[in-house]
Parts: C-alpha cells; sequence; structure tokens
C-alpha cells in the first residue's frame, strides 16, 4: 500500500532525514520519501505487517505532527 502523511514540525534536512530513518527501520515499510516544502511524507508499506497509525505514531514519537491524508 502506498500512503500519504501530513507532517508538521520539520524544519530542515535533517528533520527530513530523521524521519526517512525511523520510518524505513519499521518492519514491513518498502520506501519513504519525506517531502520538507510538501510538509509531507509518502511510505510504501506492507499492510499485513503494519499499519498506517503505526507509521503516524513513529513519526510522532520524533517530535513531529503527522497525520494520514
Amino acid at each position: 500500500m502506498k500512503q500519504e502523511f501530513s507532517v508538521k514540525g520539520m524544519s530542515c534536512n535533517h528533520c527530513v532525514a530523521r524521519i526517512e530513518e525511523a520510518v524505513g527501520r519499521i518492519s514491513g515499510v518498502k520506501k519513504v520519501k519525506v517531502q520538507l516544502k510538501k510538509e509531507k511524507a509518502v511510505v510504501k508499506f506492507d499492510e499485513a505487517n503494519v499499519q498506517a497509525t503505526e507509521i503516524c505514531q513513529a513519526i510522532n514519537e520524533l517530535g513531529y505532527q503527522a497525520e494520514v491524508i
């Protein structure tokens, strides 16, 4: 599945790298692309292994505000 997430609170490319690294480590996530200027993340993942809410939670735990769009 491919899902877009709104991500608020990013200010630089380091923020992008932190999110891509953290989400990329989640079992079942296949690809992560974070877009700083658009304040969003696009994640491809296997729904059998991970849910969108878990991805949001991982981003939120880093100090950003994520939600499914």
